[in-house]
């Protein structure tokens, strides 16, 4: 599977909140020239919750189409009922998406069996291959490592993004589910140990601001080279916390946007990054070296 820096790509919109269709191209092209190593189309980064389902389905055909090939784009298809995480991961694979990236559904707080249950029907739906998505902060849903390594008895799941921070899931999540399961961090902060202690990668909204600092870390982390990954690691920390200082990607799009890289979109019920914020993710800014 894909290894390394994986931007988990914002939805540029223009400040009405239409689509940005256009600057979508320029993103796609800029993380091909930045040398990112895949893109996660419409996850919780591109606001996923507000798009419908057929702008969902058009902002991954479109990221394919610009990727053509050059990098592997992963959709994220994940929903909490079941037929529409089909129906979405069906629309993936029908615009040529590499995998998809599927979230524990979120609000309705299914057991470890329904979880499983889950999953399990939309591998079994579509054959394209899934990766998990554990990020309980947002989905009040915590699929255990247990889960997971039944999970990935599945022949078309093959990883899981794990978002709880907690390092030793790690450890845990390679001994139940095998070397050939792939484990990509999904907390920034903790990505740089996350990778240290064996790793694949990272699905990262700091490489949406800041790509070749997160390819260089992840290069360094996933050589085994410590000294260099932490080096590069302290250089991104400013970013890594301040692009949450609200909810994500209220930080991200404002920075995007700063960079001239994004227009100043965003919908409701998310809103535009205060002015007494932007200070704080600007200083991060500097301290990696983008601005």
């Amino acid at each position: 599977m894909y290894r390394g820096s994986i931007v988990a790509l914002i939805t540029p919109m223009h400040p009405d909140g239409t689509l940005a269709e256009e600057s979508l191209r320029r993103l796609v092209d800029f993380h091909v020239e930045q040398r990112t190593s895949g893109i996660v189309s419409v996850g919780t980064t591109g606001e996923s919750a507000t798009l419908d389902a057929r702008e969902h389905c058009e902002v991954i055909r479109l990221t394919v189409e610009f990727a053509a090939g050059r990098l592997p784009v992963i959709a994220g298809t994940g929903a909490n009922d079941t037929r529409e995480a089909i129906h979405l991961t069906a629309c993936a694979k029908a615009a040529g998406a590499d995998a998809a990236l599927l979230v524990t559904p979120y609000y309705n707080k299914p057991p470890q069996e329904g979880l499983y249950r889950h999953h399990k029907a939309v591998a079994e739906a579509v054959d394209i291959p899934q990766i998990l998505y554990n990020v309980p902060g947002r989905t009040a849903c915590d699929m255990l490592p247990e889960t997971a390594a039944r999970l990935a008895e599945v022949p078309n799941i093959v990883g899981i993004k794990e978002a709880t921070g907690d390092l030793d899931r790690v450890t845990r999540l390679r001994e139940l589910c095998g070397p050939d399961f792939a484990l990509y961090s999904g907390d920034d902060a903790t990505s740089c140990e996350f990778l240290l202690r064996g790793g694949d990668g990272v699905i990262s909204v700091t490489a949406n601001v800041a790509p070749r600092g997160m390819r260089a870390l992840c290069d360094a982390a996933l050589s085994g080279d410590r000294a260099g990954a932490e080096a590069l690691d302290a250089r991104l920390d400013g970013l890594h916390r301040k692009l949450f200082v609200q909810a994500n990607p209220i930080p991200v799009k404002w920075a995007m946007a700063a960079l001239g890289l994004a227009p100043t979109g965003i919908r409701l019920p998310l809103i535009w990054l205060p002015e007494d914020l932007q200070p704080a993710v600007r200083e991060a800014m500097a301290q990696a070296g983008v601005i």
